[in-house]
């Protein structure tokens, strides 16, 4: 597995991975304003991608600037979650794109919504070293969401 910028010919991949996840996060797929934030993110250098040969296994999209920046989205193929993908495409983020100090933030499940222990979002951001933070609006399906921060140095 190598984790890199995320190109045109990624976006296919890009898309199938936001289809398994549409049942926690609602519709992405034919959502007009998730693929012009996937393009935009393409074309700043802001998207990367965890491939092996050429299957898109995780995908993420990053922002911000010092002091505070943002993961707008991240997801992880069902069949490769646990095995370091999630970590790897966070950690070549942070090497890529942050410039300490300041601090990550992340908008994921709230403790209640169905898809914080069946997803494991939560405990993954966790085990990365974040804390959860305030509450966060609710998200397109109307479950709860809640940001977790990470300082960095």
């Amino acid at each position: 597995m190598i984790t890199r910028l995320a190109r045109e010919q990624d976006l296919p991949g890009l898309l199938g991975l936001a289809a398994g996840v549409e049942h926690w996060f609602g519709p992405m797929v034919d959502n007009p304003g998730f693929l012009s934030a996937v393009d935009k993110h393409i074309r700043r250098s802001t998207a990367l991608v965890a491939v092996s040969g050429s299957n898109v296994l995780g995908g993420l999209l990053f922002g911000g600037k010092a002091p505070l920046y943002h993961v707008h989205w991240l997801v992880v193929s069902e069949e490769e979650r646990g095995k370091g993908v999630g970590r790897a495409l966070l950690a070549a983020a942070t090497r890529r794109f942050v410039r300490g100090p300041g601090s990550i933030e992340v908008i994921t499940f709230g403790a209640d919504h169905p898809g914080a222990v069946a997803s494991g979002a939560r405990a993954f951001y966790e085990c990365l070293g974040f804390s959860p933070a305030e509450a966060a609006d609710p998200g397109p399906e109307g479950g709860s969401r809640q940001v977790y921060r990470r300082a960095v140095i």
